[in-house]
């Protein structure tokens, strides 16, 4: 029977990922993936796991791909790159996205400027939605701006925002599903077991947190069974 599972936050974590998808959840081609971006970064295989991504596509897996912070810092510093090239130094949005990790992902590239990674990968990370909806749920990486008139064209905010609050008249009236923030294991199950308390299911448990109890897990989320899956990190 085809299954729907929700996959927040990988941060560059392949094993981790590739274990989670073949040896927990056995995932098929009948089955929906839907993943709530921030795929590289302080894990330390953003390539690898970016190139697993793709040959899902490729090889005919329903998969879909939200857009990230992480992903939206490495393009900016990759169009910073290309228009101005500091030889001796590092562009300024270099040194922002290496602010949060992005050190590993340029090294699993083999690179050391964002101007090297090659297009391809840029271009995928283009092409991630900034949302999917769903018929009970929004997906986004971080959240929804209710407070915009128009939350749906926010798309910075869907990618950065910190804090949130939904409003169901702006949300067509459903509830919102995302990641971007570590949140305990615990908290994060008593939402989905309390969902009725709740206008949102943050799913991230900060799978590269291996050193803080109830963190350190890639969690999956199915939304018709209710059911969550950790895989412990096996990257890191």
């Amino acid at each position: 029977m085809a299954q729907r599972w929700i996959i927040p936050d990988i941060h560059g974590c392949l094993k981790t990922l590739q274990t989670l998808l073949e040896n927990i959840l056995l995932a098929t081609k009948e089955d929906s993936l839907y993943f709530l971006g921030d795929y590289i970064d302080r894990g330390p295989d953003g390539k690898g796991v970016i190139d697993y991504l793709m040959k899902l596509q490729q090889e005919g897996y329903k998969v879909h791909f939200i857009k990230g912070n992480h992903e939206d810092l490495c393009v900016t510093a990759f169009e910073a790159d290309q228009k101005k090239k500091f030889f001796g130094g590092k562009h300024p949005e270099q040194k922002e996205w290496e602010a949060v990790g992005a050190k590993a992902t340029l090294e699993s590239f083999g690179v050391k400027h964002p101007r090297e990674i090659p297009q391809a990968y840029i271009d995928w990370m283009n092409a991630c939605l900034p949302y999917i909806e769903l018929e009970n749920y929004i997906l986004v990486h971080a959240g929804l701006n209710c407070k915009a008139e128009k939350p749906f064209e926010d798309t910075r905010s869907m990618m950065w925002t910190r804090t949130f609050k939904v409003d169901f008249a702006k949300s067509h009236g459903k509830k919102v599903i995302h990641g971007h923030i570590p949140v305990d294991y615990t908290f994060m199950d008593l939402v989905i077991n309390n969902n009725e308390n709740y206008d949102f299911i943050a799913l991230d448990n900060g799978v590269y947190v291996t050193d803080k109890p109830g963190l350190g897990n890639l969690m999956a989320f199915n939304p018709d069974t209710k059911k969550l899956v950790a895989q412990s990190n096996m990257d890191l």
